[in-house]
């Protein structure tokens, strides 16, 4: 067996099995509105949570990291960028987080819009044939 057999079998790269209950080629990934406005909507409680919850111990950690610094213990500078890094990761989840309740809210938005034009149409063009 060459290098690349081995590679492939081991990674499966080689393919998937064509198994018509996890995955068959030329079937497109369907989900329902009300998942995707389920999914925003938990994604905008997480947003309240963690912007509420995520700074809860920030005073504190900048009062203790201020007052271990003023007494030349090394551990206040450390503090302090735990402190740092802790509100920039903070402030990248939320942003995340935000930009996925956003996007689902817009899908679900936009794909109602899209099903009403549809449905409009397909009426209008029905009546038409009666008019001819």
């Amino acid at each position: 067996m060459s290098f690349e057999e081995e590679w492939g079998a081991a990674t499966r790269l080689n393919g998937l099995p064509n198994d018509p209950g996890r995955w068959s080629p030329g079937v497109d990934l369907s989900v329902k509105q009300d998942h995707l406005g389920a999914i925003g909507h938990a994604a905008y409680e997480l947003h309240g949570r963690l912007a509420k919850d995520g700074n809860h111990a920030r005073m504190d950690s900048y009062e203790a990291a201020t007052a271990l610094s003023g007494h030349a213990f090394r551990t206040g500078s450390a503090l302090t960028t735990v402190q740092e890094t802790w509100g920039f990761q903070l402030r990248t989840l939320l942003h995340a987080v935000a930009h996925i309740s956003n996007h689902l809210d817009y899908s679900v938005a936009s794909h109602a819009k899209d099903d009403a034009e549809v449905s409009a149409s397909l009426s209008v063009s029905k009546i038409s044939e009666y008019f001819t």
